[in-house]
Protein backbone atom coordinates (compact mmCIF):
# COMPACT_ATOMS: atom_id res chain seq x y z
CA UNK A 1 0.00 0.00 0.00
CA UNK A 2 1.29 3.39 -0.73
CA UNK A 3 0.34 6.37 1.75
CA UNK A 4 1.14 9.77 0.02
CA UNK A 5 0.73 13.24 2.06
CA UNK A 6 0.86 16.21 -0.13
CA UNK A 7 -0.31 18.76 2.26
CA UNK A 8 -3.61 18.44 1.09
CA UNK A 9 -6.19 20.32 3.61
CA UNK A 10 -8.97 17.48 4.04
CA UNK A 11 -6.07 14.21 4.91
CA UNK A 12 -6.66 13.44 8.34
CA UNK A 13 -5.95 10.51 10.29
CA UNK A 14 -8.83 8.63 9.82
CA UNK A 15 -8.25 8.47 6.15
CA UNK A 16 -4.24 7.14 6.80
CA UNK A 17 -6.44 4.26 9.37
CA UNK A 18 -8.90 3.45 6.95
CA UNK A 19 -6.90 2.86 4.31
CA UNK A 20 -4.27 0.84 6.50
CA UNK A 21 -7.06 -1.23 7.80
CA UNK A 22 -8.09 -1.96 4.76
CA UNK A 23 -4.77 -3.52 3.86
CA UNK A 24 -4.20 -5.29 7.11
CA UNK A 25 -8.05 -6.12 8.47
CA UNK A 26 -6.71 -7.44 12.01
CA UNK A 27 -4.15 -4.57 12.27
CA UNK A 28 -4.85 -0.60 13.34
CA UNK A 29 -2.72 2.27 13.18
CA UNK A 30 -2.61 5.02 15.84
CA UNK A 31 -0.83 8.27 15.98
CA UNK A 32 0.01 9.74 18.76
CA UNK A 33 1.99 13.66 19.87
CA UNK A 34 5.26 12.01 21.13
CA UNK A 35 7.26 9.89 19.93
CA UNK A 36 7.96 5.96 22.28
CA UNK A 37 10.66 3.72 22.37
CA UNK A 38 10.63 0.34 20.19
CA UNK A 39 9.08 -2.44 21.99
CA UNK A 40 7.57 0.23 24.17
CA UNK A 41 3.83 1.34 24.47
CA UNK A 42 2.74 4.88 24.26
CA UNK A 43 0.38 6.43 27.28
CA UNK A 44 -3.27 6.77 25.75
CA UNK A 45 -3.21 10.31 27.32
CA UNK A 46 -0.98 11.28 24.04
CA UNK A 47 -3.30 9.49 21.51
CA UNK A 48 -3.95 11.88 19.22
CA UNK A 49 -7.85 12.23 17.65
CA UNK A 50 -8.78 10.79 14.24
CA UNK A 51 -10.06 13.34 12.58
CA UNK A 52 -7.12 15.75 13.32
CA UNK A 53 -5.77 17.19 10.02
CA UNK A 54 -2.65 15.28 9.02
CA UNK A 55 -1.46 19.22 7.80
CA UNK A 56 -1.73 20.09 11.72
CA UNK A 57 0.86 17.47 12.80
CA UNK A 58 3.18 17.97 9.71
CA UNK A 59 4.46 20.30 6.99
CA UNK A 60 6.51 17.25 5.09
CA UNK A 61 5.11 16.13 2.30
CA UNK A 62 5.96 13.02 0.14
CA UNK A 63 4.51 9.21 0.06
CA UNK A 64 6.14 5.64 1.56
CA UNK A 65 4.91 2.78 0.70
CA UNK A 66 4.25 -0.13 3.67
CA UNK A 67 4.24 -3.67 3.33
CA UNK A 68 3.56 -7.14 4.95
CA UNK A 69 6.87 -8.22 4.98
CA UNK A 70 7.85 -4.85 6.70
CA UNK A 71 8.52 -5.32 11.02
CA UNK A 72 5.72 -2.79 13.13
CA UNK A 73 9.53 -1.66 14.03
CA UNK A 74 9.77 -0.63 10.45
CA UNK A 75 6.36 0.69 9.96
CA UNK A 76 6.74 3.12 12.89
CA UNK A 77 10.50 4.21 11.88
CA UNK A 78 9.35 4.82 8.06
CA UNK A 79 6.27 7.39 9.25
CA UNK A 80 8.72 8.79 11.89
CA UNK A 81 11.36 9.17 9.54
CA UNK A 82 9.11 10.58 6.45
CA UNK A 83 7.01 12.71 8.22
CA UNK A 84 7.59 12.83 11.81
CA UNK A 85 4.59 11.53 12.67
CA UNK A 86 4.55 8.94 15.79
CA UNK A 87 2.36 5.87 15.29
CA UNK A 88 1.76 2.73 17.18
CA UNK A 89 0.18 -0.78 15.36
CA UNK A 90 -2.31 -2.49 17.39
CA UNK A 91 -3.56 -6.09 16.61
CA UNK A 92 -6.88 -7.07 16.74
CA UNK A 93 -7.78 -9.40 19.95
CA UNK A 94 -11.29 -10.69 19.99
CA UNK A 95 -13.10 -7.77 20.13
CA UNK A 96 -10.44 -5.29 21.37
CA UNK A 97 -6.88 -4.02 20.21
CA UNK A 98 -3.84 -4.84 22.00
CA UNK A 99 -0.41 -2.87 21.28
CA UNK A 100 2.31 -4.86 19.65
CA UNK A 101 5.30 -3.47 21.72
CA UNK A 102 6.22 -6.70 22.76
CA UNK A 103 6.23 -8.12 19.13
CA UNK A 104 7.33 -5.28 17.57
CA UNK A 105 9.56 -7.21 15.41
CA UNK A 106 7.09 -9.04 14.22
CA UNK A 107 6.36 -8.60 9.95
CA UNK A 108 2.92 -6.86 9.68
CA UNK A 109 1.87 -10.05 7.49
CA UNK A 110 2.47 -12.53 10.92
CA UNK A 111 0.64 -9.79 13.33
CA UNK A 112 -2.41 -9.56 10.92
CA UNK A 113 -2.28 -13.86 10.86
CA UNK A 114 -2.29 -14.15 14.93
CA UNK A 115 -4.89 -11.03 15.08
CA UNK A 116 -6.88 -13.29 12.78
CA UNK A 117 -6.39 -16.23 14.42
CA UNK A 118 -7.16 -14.75 17.53
CA UNK A 119 -10.34 -13.01 17.04
CA UNK A 120 -11.24 -16.50 14.76
CA UNK A 121 -11.05 -18.81 18.35
CA UNK A 122 -13.02 -15.80 20.14
CA UNK A 123 -15.56 -15.28 18.01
Amino acid sequence: MKISINGKENLCIADIQKEFETAFPYLKIEFFRKKHKSYEGSPKADLLDKNTPINKLTSRKGSIEIHEDLTVNEVEKIFEDAFGLHVQIFRKSGKSYLETSVTDGWTLKKQNEVGKEISELSS
